[in-house]
């Protein structure tokens, strides 16, 4: 005799004669097995639906419902369809035996039968079905496996793209800053010595014209020929743009300093405003009017944010994917408008921010077109795009989202409205 089995197992036997289902269940304890029992089609739907046998033989001939129209019951309901059904009949028509096979039996026992084939054939189905069970949890644990592998390469792969790139930029706009402010402080400080010697010459000139007072013809009309009297009054004036000229490309160098500032390891105070006031300055170009349509207007509404404790360049990145795919958003809205429809409904981006319970907000809104639920649904997903070929990659919102949440704890929201516009909520947490 086999040794029982550790847990064990429970068997359905079903049938409306008594003497068969107490041979059946005699037969099955000697083995460890457990044996459940029922008379009719009905009360064996009933058990199996709370009993969950490991296995049912089935009684093809039996009062109310037979035992095809109670397989066909189990076999359609979800909790018993994966219960092994063996039929016990007495009938000797192959066409029988087929029909219940297709409605889902696995085996057939004949009547009169022989104890030792029935219990031949239960343990073969029993270990078919522990084997069918076992494998079918091994493919959904290695499905989930497999899942979260592939996950993790994607972050991997995201982070790997997030870092090449935020460390191409900011070598490249570090560079760029750092060679823009030799030049820059030369021009500088050369216009702030030339003003008092331009002032010093011009009241030379001046003494020049006093002690000549009637200066000869030549002069007379050289004077007039570069319009003298103008650069004159005019000169100190000019002096005075070039200079607020270079304190504007100052301050652009600073913001390029500031969106590029490369990220340690550990998180550091970050002024919000500066980053997102650096991202606006950067992508100006792209704000401009051009032949299609007016400048793109932006509105800041800042409120009284701390310093963040977070990984900057970071969330520069962050900033400027989105404010970048809304003036592309607004630009794909504009398609089909005139540039005076347009500018009666100027294209808007309103950046918000605001600290509430521990946490700190930016909300970034544009008044564009808007997105599908099928879009929202997806937006955020790898490699989802809605711009055309060359034109969007599918990594920057993915990117975006991962830096929110992986590296600051925070939440990143898309909420929009077809026709109404598109707004990115940007939660971090305030420590």
């Amino acid at each position: 005799m086999d040794a029982p089995l550790s847990k064990p197992m429970h068997i359905l036997l079903v049938d409306d004669n008594p003497n068969n289902l107490k041979l059946l269940s005699e037969a099955i304890q000697g083995y460890g097995w457990k044996a459940l029992m029922a008379t009719d089609g009905e009360s064996a739907i009933e058990q199996a639906e709370y009993a969950n046998p490991n296995l049912i033989v089935l009684d093809v001939m039996m009062p109310g419902i037979d035992g095809f129209e109670t397989c066909r019951r189990l076999k359609a309901n979800p909790i018993t369809e994966n219960i092994p059904v063996i039929f016990m009949t007495a009938l000797s028509d192959a066409t029988d035996k087929v029909k219940g096979l297709e409605i889902g039996a696995v085996d057939y026992i004949t009547k009169p039968f022989q104890q030792e084939e029935v219990i031949a054939r239960l343990k073969l189905h029993l270990k078919l079905s522990h084997l069918t069970r076992t494998l079918e949890q091994r493919v959904q644990e290695r499905t989930a496996e497999l899942t979260e592998s592939l996950q993790k390469l994607q972050d991997t792969q995201l982070q790997m793209i997030q870092s090449e790139k935020m460390s191409a930029l900011g070598n490249l706009v570090a560079g760029i800053a750092h060679e823009m402010n030799n030049p820059l402080g030369f021009i500088s400080a050369t216009l702030q010595q030339a003003k008092p010697s331009i002032g010093d010459i011009l009241e030379h000139l001046k003494l020049y014209q006093k002690s000549l007072p009637n200066p000869s013809q030549e002069i007379i009309d050289h004077a007039e020929e570069i319009d003298l009297d103008y650069w004159v009054k005019d000169l100190s004036k000019m002096i005075d743009s070039m200079t607020m000229a270079c304190d504007r490309i100052k301050s652009i160098s600073t913001s390029l300093r500031t969106f590029s500032r490369a990220d340690k390891d550990w998180k550091q105070p970050f002024n919000l405003h500066e980053g997102i006031d650096s991202t606006i300055l950067i992508l100006k170009h792209r704000l401009k009017a051009n032949e299609n349509r007016p400048a793109i207007e932006v509105f800041t509404e800042y409120g009284n944010l701390p310093q963040i404790e977070c990984f900057p360049g970071q969330l520069n990145q962050v900033f400027m994917n989105i404010i970048a795919n809304a003036i592309d958003a607004l630009d794909e809205s504009n398609a089909g408008r005139c540039f005076q429809e347009i500018a009666a409904n100027p294209n808007q981006i309103t950046i918000t921010t605001l600290a509430a319970e521990k946490e700190a907000k930016i909300i970034i809104a544009d008044n564009g077109a808007g997105m599908s639920k099928e879009v929202q649904q997806r937006i955020f997903d790898h490699l989802f795009t809605t711009k055309g070929v060359n034109k969007g990659t599918g990594l920057g919102l993915a990117i975006a989202k991962q830096i929110i949440l992986d590296q600051h704890n925070g939440q990143l929201d898309c909420f929009s409205i077809p026709g109404s516009g598109t707004k990115f909520i940007i939660t971090l947490p305030i420590i």
